[in-house]
């Protein structure tokens, strides 16, 4: 999904939706470490259970991605007028508050990366002219390692569902043609308001990922959520700032044939520190079309989703609100 640009006006709070506390009780988030072996089993188990986990043991330099976090925080930090500088993306550079083109809004802003063609053969001057060619750099170096470790993680889910082509998932985002994107995320600390006492107030709202895999970091600031207990609580996700955490998208769901599942997650804002948050979403090549994998298939058992490209998809989620169900509109039972 897009966040398109506006304007940091007060006007917005009046529209943006608040929220109750998660569950007092924590769900116990699943943790792989790579380098161990049964790191496959694990991830599988997790991606059949909760659709999300973290992973640990990742070999990314923190060091690097501490920089990167301190690059793009320089942006943010700019005056609300240079900022806009960058925007509004096309579908790409800085936005801000809206979040798509149907009415969501959260406290939020952001600055969107394509990843294709490659970031460091991208001309920063004339994509966002407040964007550092310094940030650029480095968000296409981070982004390049953190594609390798999303291949790894799907070539391991493709051993472990013996699926037998290896590369089945992992030749989708490694192609030159995969439509995928980066983004960093800026919660700023929330107003203190009294309308707010006791509730939340909505960074960015409940969605799933409509991609195949989304690879997610934060600073130590809390404030991610994810649906568990079958969709009837949301649970609050601990930050791990030296890890990474792995989110099923809607596309992984249909190729799998519903055995990993996508799962709703969002963002509310604290009241006394900043979030940041950079996110790989890696995704098919529009072309590519999404459906569920013969190596998954059990002898007779049928597809539970439609045939559609990726870019079919993705035009459907920009024509739907955040929290929209927007993969049962391609589930057979809807036809």
């Amino acid at each position: 999904m897009v966040v398109l640009s506006q304007p940091i006006v007060d006007g917005y709070l009046t529209h943006i939706k608040t929220c109750k506390a998660a569950a007092a009780n924590p769900l116990a988030i699943p943790v792989v470490d790579l380098s161990h072996s049964g790191a496959k089993t694990l991830i599988v188990e997790a991606c059949k259970e909760l659709g999300f986990f973290k992973v640990v043991n990742h070999r990314i330099s923190m060091d690097f991605v501490t920089q990167l976090e301190s690059e793009a925080m320089k942006f943010f930090k700019l005056p609300p007028p240079e900022k806009a500088k960058s925007g509004p993306p096309n579908p790409f550079g800085y936005g801000s508050k809206v979040i798509g083109p149907n009415g969501d809004v959260g406290w939020v802003e952001y600055l969107l990366f394509s990843t294709n063609p490659d970031l460091a053969s991208r001309n920063p001057s004339s994509a966002a002219t407040g964007i550092s060619e310094t940030l650029w750099k480095m968000a296409n170096e981070y982004v390049s390692a953190v594609r390798e470790m999303a291949c790894e993680v799907l070539e391991m889910i493709a051993d472990e569902l013996e699926i037998p082509t290896r590369e089945a998932l992992s030749r989708l985002i490694r192609n030159q043609k995969s439509d995928s994107c980066f983004r960093i995320n800026h919660y700023p600390a929330r107003p203190n308001l009294q309308a707010l006492t006791g509730r939340s107030l909505i960074g960015f709202g409940e969605h799933t990922d409509p991609q195949i895999i989304s690879v997610l970091r934060s600073n130590d600031a809390s404030g991610l959520q994810i649906s568990g207990g079958g969709g009837t609580r949301w649970v609050a996700v601990p930050p791990d700032r030296a890890a990474f955490f792995f989110i099923v998208g809607d596309s992984l769901q249909v190729m799998t044939n519903g055995r990993l599942r996508s799962v709703k997650h969002r963002v509310v804002a604290e009241s006394v520190r900043a979030r940041v948050s950079m996110i790989y979403f890696g995704g098919a090549p529009l072309t590519e079309k999404i459906t569920a994998l013969e190596g998954v298939m059990e002898e007779g058992e049928e597809s539970l989703y439609r045939e559609f490209t990726w870019c079919e998809y993705k035009e459907s989620t920009y024509k739907s609100r955040l929290g929209d169900d927007r993969l049962s509109l391609f589930h057979k039972s809807a036809q």
